[in-house]
């Protein structure tokens, strides 16, 4: 059977939860004054229902073919916090629109620590 090219083919795409973690992930590590991901992992019981993938600073939850994405990070501690969260906002969402096109109802970001280099470590 052939499938024109002028009408949609038949079938269903499905986007593993992990998929958009690793994104997520991704994106979060490469922005401007992040130093990491938290080592805590969100609650086992969400606010959003939908299927879920938990990583440790990662909550992805995908509901009525939307992402809702909750960060927890530790913060370089020459970063504006909230210009950062925003930033964050902005880049996380459009990584997912952009790699995977699907609509992204929200990115709470928790800003949970400010790490400082060993050096301030000793003073």
């Amino acid at each position: 059977m052939m499938i024109d090219a002028n009408s949609p083919p038949a079938g269903r795409v499905t986007i593993a939860p992990q998929v958009l973690t690793t994104i997520v992930r991704q994106t979060t590590l490469g922005t401007e004054g992040v130093q990491s991901l938290a080592a805590r992992r969100p609650p086992k019981r969400s606010r959003v229902r939908g299927r879920r993938a938990v990583e440790p600073g990662i909550e992805v939850i995908v509901s009525g073919g939307e992402v809702h994405v909750v960060l927890h990070i530790n913060a370089d501690p020459d970063a504006n916090m909230v210009n950062l969260a925003r930033t964050l906002q902005k880049e996380v969402a459009y990584a997912i629109k952009h790699i995977v096109g699907m609509g992204v109802s929200g990115v709470d970001v928790f800003i949970d620590n400010v790490t400082y280099p060993n050096s301030f470590a000793t003073l």
